[in-house]
């Protein structure tokens, strides 16, 4: 397929002298799909003379590839360049509703061609595969790697002075926003890495945002100092719902959700034994499970933005050591000494995690997990113990 596209790629662009080729950044919109709501970007290469226009993208994955599965849990993931002509690429996110903008460039003919040989070696299939990270090696991080090498360096100089307006954690809320339950799953496992303050150039793993940067860039040229974008062109308005300006704010709905959880749980408790260890078991299931998926991602994969995550601290495989306690609770049984161990850890775990949160200085911005956590697991301690402070004596 990457030769099918190189070849006739040869008979314009390939050849075309760098003053004759014309450079522009082409963005397109959210869509629908989850792996889609980043966005996307391309580098389209034009011969002004001939007309021939292709995009060079780095999006391309195979499920089909042996162990894709696998090392996509491992954080292993295989992603392809591609390139495929200008107006098929566009017309297929046209049609799904995405919107469409191009970003004519303002590069030198030296610094063009040097772009577009670039772009053709990077093509070859023994060059063409790279290992995906979401946030530092993406589709958006080599488009704008290979403009900034074209440029001498002038893009990361400039993004790198200049802050970001959101975090890693924030921008990937906000996107994922439209899928709420994914956008939570991947929250309380992302750690602190996902907090830290970018800048401009970090920031600009978005297609969006580095579109934005980069009307801001100026170049110094022999007529003195000029922008690095020369116009923008929207080919195509977005016709799906566009995720919102700012990260949705979860520490309330969150502390809503923990505190009736833990009302339900208590009022379970005495009125509804059975419900109690019902509603208790499934808690503490999905508690024990969130533990274990955030310690695999720590230690047996290479998700970096998950490692160091304080919310096992809120969510960890003891809780699962719970469950018998929580079925004795409704036959009027107290808990066993080792249950009440158990609990004592927990509670210690979560002290720490409210400590650790207060240190200055302290980097993972999990507040609303602390107040969905916090009312849950006290009413489960309460809940738990009120069994031995009822039981009879002897």
């Amino acid at each position: 397929m990457l030769f099918a596209i190189v070849l006739p790629a040869h008979a314009g662009i390939a050849n075309a002298p760098g003053a004759n080729l014309e450079i522009s950044l082409i963005t397109y919109g959210p869509g629908d799909t989850y792996w889609e709501r980043f966005g996307h970007d391309a580098i389209e290469l034009r011969d002004t003379v001939s007309g021939e226009a292709f995009n060079f993208n780095y999006g391309v994955f195979d499920f089909d590839e042996s162990g894709f599965l696998l090392n996509f849990a491992r954080g292993r993931m295989h992603y392809l360049m591609d390139a495929a002509p200008t107006t098929l690429d566009e017309n297929w996110y046209i049609q799904a509703g995405r919107s469409v903008t191009r970003q004519r460039l303002a590069l030198a003919p030296d610094q063009a061609a040097a772009l577009r040989d670039f772009l053709l070696w990077n093509l070859r299939p023994e060059n063409a595969r790279y290992d995906y990270d979401y946030y530092v090696d993406n589709c958006t991080t080599r488009v704008r790697d290979a403009l900034d090498r074209a440029l001498g360096g002038v893009l990361k100089t400039q993004l790198t002075a200049r802050p970001g307006g959101m975090t890693y954690r924030q921008q990937t809320a906000r996107l994922m926003s439209a899928q709420p339950w994914l956008m939570l799953l991947l929250d309380v496992g992302l750690g602190p890495y996902a907090d830290r303050p970018l800048n401009a150039w970090q920031e600009s793993f978005l297609p969006g945002v580095l579109s934005r940067e980069l009307a801001t860039v100026q170049l110094v040229g022999a007529q003195g100092t000029h922008p690095l974008v020369t116009d923008t062109d929207l080919i195509a308005p977005n016709r799906l719902n566009t995720p919102p300006a700012t990260a949705p704010d979860l520490r309330l709905p969150l502390a809503m959700a923990g505190l009736a959880l833990a009302v339900v749980l208590l009022l379970a408790r005495r009125l509804w034994p059975t419900g109690f260890s019902l509603l208790g078991s499934l808690y503490l299931v999905l508690a024990g499970l969130a533990g274990i998926g955030l310690l695999v991602l720590w230690l047996l994969t290479t998700h970096h933005a998950a490692w160091a995550n304080a919310n096992l601290l809120l969510f960890n495989p003891l809780a699962l050591l719970l469950l018998p306690a929580a079925w004795r609770a409704r036959r009027g049984l107290p808990a066993t000494r080792f249950a009440d161990i158990v609990l004592l850890v927990q509670l210690l775990a979560l002290l720490a995690a409210v400590l650790l949160h207060l240190l200055p200085g302290t980097v993972q911005q999990n507040q609303p997990w602390l107040l969905f956590a916090m009312p849950v697991w006290l009413a489960m301690a309460m809940s738990l113990r009120g069994g031995r402070m009822n039981a009879p004596a002897g």
